[in-house]
């Protein structure tokens, strides 16, 4: 086997090649466009290269043949609470069906990481955010939802003979949206939907900033706290929303309020990856043009939830019945999606996987992230529980 270092334009495509080479067969599996996993290692994109570095590998046979690739990465803001060491990164894995190629990979991520001073690895992980290419699939093998990771089954064996252990599992919940949700749902609704201080409204475009500084007050008093968290500022929460504007459709993200003083939100999007397995990880004029059509014709009939918080002081109030169900009204019978996938959820989330069984979603797949402590005489710690 010989293993090559990405570092020029040819090393760059066949790393890109590996997964498709490797999951091309599988029907389940949908092409990720190419400009999504290169922006991953551009450091005039990824803003994750302020505080780190990242580094990938391909593998060939002696054939010459692709059977594998590892990116690993370090990060100075990647933390959990109650790390007890550095934790450095791989993701971005593919391998044939052998340990022994496997081991080759995890070994050079290991042994690079080591070098930069880590002294455990947690994957397969994104260097960035983790609404994207995080965690490895164990359940639910088929048309994984845009930004998700898609690979084989046999990749769990891998990542376990090797020695990774579970860190936390991720589960995914989904339902019809005509599917009529529990019962206190509405009752929890209609308590507050009595009280005139309380509002929700969707959001608009031609008003993206206002929203924007919204989500950043939301942000920053439910989620900034969790471990390793810092707060957004409403300029980086635009931005995001500016990203996130040419797919976005507003009758899908919600906002409550109280006062008019922002305590909720609900974020989705259409699940891009209903347009793009059409268009072969190539995303050129021709393929946008192929997009706007699609979404002319309403190819899309399916939607994922990406954000979904309440700020601490109104949380247990029924906020989160009262925003769910204002949306409902306009989602359930005006629009045309017939599904809907929630991003993952951990289970240090019981708050969150509680909402999301409180609805009647199911689980419809499963992802876990792992965790390999170098020093193997260390007590492993399972990711904390959030308060």
């Amino acid at each position: 086997m010989e293993l090559i270092l990405v570092n020029n334009e040819q090393t760059a495509r066949q790393f890109l090649d590996v997964h498709v080479v490797l999951n091309r067969s599988h029907a389940g599996w949908i092409r990720p466009l190419d400009k999504d996993i290169n922006a991953v290692f551009d450091p005039a994109t990824n803003k994750a290269f302020r505080f780190g570095e990242a580094v990938r590998w391909i593998l060939k046979d002696s054939k010459g043949q692709l059977i594998g690739r590892i990116a690993a990465f370090v990060n100075k803001k990647y933390k959990t609470k109650g790390d007890e060491q550095p934790v450095g990164g791989i993701g971005f894995f593919d391998c044939i069906n052998n340990q022994e190629a496997a081991n080759l990979l995890f070994d050079t991520a290991k042994n690079w990481l080591a070098e930069k001073g880590m002294g455990a690895m947690d994957g397969p992980i994104n260097f960035g955010d983790r609404d994207r290419w995080w965690g490895l699939q164990v359940e639910g093998f088929v048309n994984p939802p845009y930004g998700m990771n898609y690979n084989p089954p046999y990749y769990r064996q891998l990542f376990e003979a090797y020695g990774f252990q579970l860190f936390f599992n991720q589960s995914c919940f989904a339902m019809k949206v005509k599917d009529q949700v529990q019962e206190k749902f509405y009752e929890r609704h209609d308590r507050l939907a009595k009280d005139p201080n309380y509002s929700a409204r969707h959001i608009r475009k031609d008003q993206l900033q206002k929203f924007a500084t919204d989500f950043s007050i939301i942000y920053n008093k439910a989620w900034a706290s969790h471990g390793g968290g810092k707060d957004i500022t409403k300029e980086q929460a635009y931005l995001i929303f500016k990203t996130m504007k040419p797919a976005m459709d507003e009758k899908i993200v919600w906002f409550a309020y109280y006062k008019d003083e922002p305590i909720a939100c609900w974020l989705n999007l259409p699940d891009l990856n209903q347009y793009f397995k059409h268009m072969n990880g190539k995303f050129g004029l021709l393929q946008k043009l192929q997009f706007v059509w699609l979404r002319m014709i309403g190819a899309c009939k399916k939607f994922t939830g990406l954000v979904f918080g309440v700020v601490p002081e109104f949380q247990g109030k029924g906020v989160d019945a009262f925003m769910i169900m204002e949306g409902a009204k306009i989602i359930q019978y005006k629009l045309g999606y017939e599904e809907y996938e929630m991003q993952w959820i951990g289970d240090f989330n019981p708050k969150m996987i509680n909402i999301a069984e409180s609805l009647g979603a199911g689980v419809s797949r499963r992802l876990i992230t792992y965790r390999y402590l170098f020093n193997r005489e260390q007590p492993f710690k399972r990711h904390p529980i959030l308060n």
